[in-house]
């Protein structure tokens, strides 16, 4: 919640409130009402509703109305429904006291700040997400018994087996107020279409008359709008949805972009910049080996800054958003998982190394800039590839009727079958055939089911014109993008962003007078030829630094665990060393062939480190990858990055800085991982003393389940294989932990924590890849 949630200027009002049964109502008392919740929840005794918040929550509250909220980011959207869940929960306007709040959320980041907000007002407000599954009883058992105000809950669990059918229908009946937050992913045109959103249909069509709702975001078009208020339309209204759009301009903002000639020359420039910006920020990238590789580079840099992507463990991403929010790091390098419902009012600058695939996607994320400081830098450092990134993205949407058609018969011949047992059946991979299901789950051709899906026998019609159209709205958001980049002299890059979301404030010929083009931006193209060369030679030098985990799951003492907060120092690995990511370039190609597993039968579970994909901690499917000898082309690479790593290991008297090799044992790599491990030694002039071995009366985890459970299994299965002399040796020592690749990262996090408990100083682990 930032200051921008209240206001102290007027507007034109757009609505007028009437009571239940139609007649006008006298709403100063209504509003006074709703202003003390206000000061409550923002902490200022200043602040007053701007006049579109006055009229949303007096709809909402005295007219029990559905409305939807298109307003830019900071105006303050939250404290609409917060403000209205207070006075409907005290049964204001002449009402019984409501049942609580429901609002669907995408967004973690956005729960944990909204949850912070909500308390500070007094107002109860729990979650029910993918990341506390270990707390479900509990909220279930709170909301029963009236003790909690707000529920926010992810869109996933609306599809949830149990959630949609023992859950869902008591909230659909007992709810005082629904709120569809970031509801733009409801409509196909939206720049964040979610299929599990779709879920949200059925749960407006089976409210009560009187339920209100509200739908908020900040970045819908007029097309995207009208859809939206369909949707929320359904059911037994007649009084239409009430729609509130506002001015998109964000006066803080500075726009600019800056084409420079490779990715090199990109990453140079910006470590030049980053030191010059006041305050810190963040680096959007298009991928996740991108948002890693630079983070890497800038902090050879010189600059603390962390990477921060949808691998991100839950834990490690609250973490980064604290230190990013005290400003404990210059800069968040992120794909888009760090974007909507992320607040910190003084962001100073956004940079994109890459262009988004659409000018609303693009306005969506500078907007986390600039909400409570004067001025905020934004600046677009397009990408020669990032067309052949978003046709990759854009790939994935909904497939041809031929493979939909394929999946519908595998269910309908094989009854419940799991997304693993379908992979095997139809030629999609995990991610769009997930996405898929969901589709067809709404659509009613089939339902998830404890286990995994089953064909409902519904007739289905594969609506291929309406996937046609929103492949041809993609293509148009592309061009639109490579416009914006394209804009001459006299135009203007924040009127050019405002029509494309058909800001209703826009007039004819306005200009920001702050971007580039308005001469309120200035960008230096000149980048020192040597920086850039350092930074190609790093890109094509195998080797990269693994870093370790430094926080705990939640939830971990639900499971039987003392396992909580930030993993002390004394029990936490050192940063390590692998020699690429499996989904980079270079030598990630041979790395992949080596290490993933080809199509064929799977198991529920996903490759992990091994600790995921196949040691100690991983699943079975990986015992179809490869195992045997260290293929020669990757041995040179291997000793080029240990023999570089030597050095920055070695202590301050010139001696080596490793005592001792120790494995990470696998059950389906062995000859692989003790081949790799007997290297190391080698190379490093340090024994191989012992392992790190999953005990033989232990399966291997599931890896499709929750980092809780996920690190549950592995620390349960895992434990140290070292002679009595070694054991005692150990004390003192710094020793090198080998894996073949890692993934979650929680069997290094659990092997180091083993070895650093038995008395060793430091560990140090290296592995062949990172997932």
């Amino acid at each position: 919640m930032t200051e921008n949630a209240a206001a102290t200027d007027a507007g034109p009002k757009r609505a007028t409130g009437t009571t239940a049964d139609g007649r006008p109502q006298d709403s100063s008392a209504l509003r006074g009402q709703a202003e003390a919740a206000l000061r409550a929840l923002v902490g200022r005794d200043d602040a007053r509703l701007r006049e579109d918040q006055w009229t949303a929550v007096e709809a909402l509250v005295a007219d029990r109305r559905r409305a939807l909220v298109v307003e830019r980011t900071g105006w303050g959207k939250s404290a609409v429904y917060f403000v209205a869940t207070a006075l409907l929960r005290a049964g204001a306007a002449g009402r019984p006291p409501a049942g609580p709040t429901v609002i669907v959320s995408p967004l973690l980041a956005l729960m944990r700040d909204q949850i912070a907000a909500a308390s500070r007002a007094g107002i109860r407000a729990v979650t029910i997400n993918s990341a506390n599954v270990t707390e479900w009883d509990e909220v279930h058992a709170a909301i029963a018994a009236g003790e909690v105000d707000v529920l926010l809950c992810s869109p996933e669990r609306l599809n949830n087996p149990g959630f949609r059918d023992e859950v869902l229908p008591r909230l659909a009946a007992s709810a005082g107020l629904v709120v569809v937050d970031e509801a733009h992913c409801i409509s196909d045109w939206g720049h964040d279409f979610r299929p599990d959103y779709r879920r949200i249909r059925t749960l407006l069509g089976d409210l009560p008359d009187g339920i209100p709702v509200l739908a908020t975001t900040a970045t819908a078009n007029a097309r995207v709008s009208q859809d939206v208020a369909e949707q929320l339309g359904v059911g037994r209204h007649d009084d239409g949805v009430l729609v509130l759009r506002g001015s998109l301009d964000r006066p803080s903002l500075h726009l600019g972009v800056l084409p420079l000639p490779d990715h090199s020359s990109r990453v140079a420039w910006l470590a030049d910049q980053l030191g010059r910006w006041d305050g810190s920020g963040i680096v959007y990238t298009l991928t996740v080996a991108a948002a890693q590789g630079v983070a890497e580079q800038l902090r050879a840099a010189g600059h603390d800054v962390r990477a921060y992507t949808g691998q991100t463990d839950t834990a490690e991403r609250e973490q980064l958003e604290a230190d990013l929010k005290e400003n404990r790091v210059k800069a968040l390098v992120a794909t888009s998982a760090l974007g909507m419902g992320f607040d910190k009012p003084d962001l100073g600058f956004v940079v994109h190394l890459g262009a988004p695939s659409s000018p609303i996607a693009y306005y969506q994320q500078v907007g986390r800039a600039g909400r409570g400081v004067t001025r905020a830098d934004v600046v677009l450092l397009p990408g020669q590839e990032d067309r052949d990134i978003w046709n990759y993205f854009g790939s994935l949407g909904f497939p041809p009727e031929s493979a939909v058609r394929e999946t519908l018969a595998a269910l309908a011949e094989g009854g419940t079958m799991s997304t693993a047992r379908l992979e095997t059946q139809v030629d999609l991979r995990r991610n769009r055939l997930e996405t898929m299901l969901k589709v067809l789950d709404v659509d009613g051709a089939v339902r998830r089911m404890r286990g995994g899906w089953e064909a409902t026998g519904a007739a289905w019609t594969y609506d291929a014109e309406r996937y046609a159209r929103v492949e041809a709205t993609r293509l148009q958001e592309q061009q639109a993008m490579v416009d914006y980049q394209r804009l001459a002299a006299g135009a203007c890059r924040m009127a050019f962003l405002r029509h494309q979301l058909d800001d209703p404030d826009l007039a004819e010929g306005w200009r920001c007078g702050r971007c580039d083009l308005c001469g309120g931006l200035a960008l230096e193209a000149g980048v020192d030829a040597s920086a850039v060369q350092q930074v190609r030679a790093a890109l094509d030098r195998p080797g990269l630094e693994i870093s370790p985990r430094r926080q705990w799951p939640t939830g971990m003492d639900a499971l039987g665990l003392d396992l909580r907060g930030k993993i002390p120092e004394d029990e936490r690995a050192e940063p390590g060393r692998a020699l690429a990511r499996l989904d980079g370039l270079g030598w990630s190609a041979p790395l992949r062939e080596l290490l993933e597993p080809p199509r064929g039968p799977r198991d529920d579970g996903e490759a992990g480190d091994s600790g995921a994909g196949g040691g100690a901690g991983g699943g079975q499917e990986a015992a179809h990858g490869h195992d045997g000898l260290l293929p020669t082309a990757l041995r040179r690479p291997v000793q080029q990055v240990l023999e570089d790593w030597a050095g920055a290991l070695r202590r301050g008297d010139g001696s080596a800085g490793v005592d001792g090799v120790v494995i990470v044992d696998s059950a389906t790599r062995p000859q692989l991982v003790r081949h790799l491990a007997q290297g190391v030694a080698h190379v490093l002039g340090a024994p191989l003393v012992g392992a790190v071995a999953p005990a033989p009366d232990r399966p291997a985890g599931r890896h499709d389940v929750n980092s809780a459970q996920r690190l549950a299994g592995i620390q349960r299965r895992l434990h140290l294989e070292l002679s009595e002399a070694a054991r005692a040796g150990l004390p003192g020592r710094t020793v090198v932990l080998v894996d073949d690749f890692t993934d979650s990262g929680w069997t290094l996090a659990v092997a180091a924590r083993l070895l650093r408990q038995a008395g060793a100083s430091a560990v140090h682990p290296f592995v062949l890849a990172q997932r």
